[in-house]
């Protein structure tokens, strides 16, 4: 899962330095399956349940399973990048949301908490600590920048699945759920949002929006809990 992770790493940063205003998305989604191959992996997310794409890119409003195709990236924009690998029957899985250009402060500020929330979270991730430690900790610091945090889509464990038990919200009261142990391997994903976190599905069937149009991060990470202490599987 470790080297899973590294080559999920490797491959979104590579895709990061592509970023740029004219980029359609469609390129993105190519050199990520390019660089899947030149490293004997499989995508994960390709045909899974019938997504159409190697990696999901979503734009502004759009919170996660965005499907690439002929957009184009503009100054202003924030891309949401979620990437995954099948390697040698474990998985690797992680994302985060890019600014293209200039964005305005309030959009950078997202950025920064749902960044710094997932840390927050990852921190929680200890032998002994419950789950629901690590959604408080994801919440508290979301909710008290001013921002919402979305509760149809959660974090989730991993390993020779994509997703596996148990599901991760990004919120909720400390103290409750199961008792983290050592060898747990969880995928821990905020999603926030600069407004209300309802959300609707486009007519793809794929793409999840808020309702309200505001802008929307995602960043996540491969953790493992061991004994002595988180673990980040795919941080470079």
């Amino acid at each position: 899962m470790e080297v899973a992770n590294q080559i999920v790493a490797e491959i979104l940063g590579e895709i990061k330095e592509r970023v740029g205003p004219g980029v359609e998305t469609r390129e993105l989604d190519e050199l990520a399956e390019e660089m899947c191959r030149d490293r004997k992996v499989e995508p994960a997310f390709k045909g899974y349940r019938g997504y159409p794409s190697s990696i999901c890119i979503s734009v502004n409003e759009e919170i996660v399973h965005g499907i690439p195709g002929p957009r184009r990236l503009k100054a202003g924009d924030v891309v949401s990048l979620d990437f995954g690998v099948k390697y040698r029957g474990y998985y690797g899985d992680a994302a985060f949301t890019v600014a293209v250009g200039q964005v305005s402060f309030r959009a950078r500020e997202l950025l920064e908490i749902t960044e710094k929330s997932l840390y927050a979270g990852i921190e929680q991730a200890r032998v002994g600590k419950h789950l629901s430690d690590i959604s408080h900790a994801v919440q508290t610091m979301v909710e008290e920048a001013g921002f919402g945090v979305i509760r149809e889509f959660v974090g989730h464990g991993i390993g020779r699945s994509l997703h596996e038990d148990p599901q991760i919200p990004n919120f909720g009261p400390p103290g409750r759920g199961p008792l983290l142990q050592a060898g747990m391997t969880l995928a821990i994903e905020p999603m926030t949002t600069m407004g209300t976190w309802q959300v609707k599905i486009l007519k793809d069937g794929w793409t999840a929006v808020t309702q309200d149009g505001s802008y929307s991060a995602h960043f996540e990470h491969t953790v493992a809990v061991t004994e002595n202490g988180p673990l980040i599987l795919s941080k470079l």
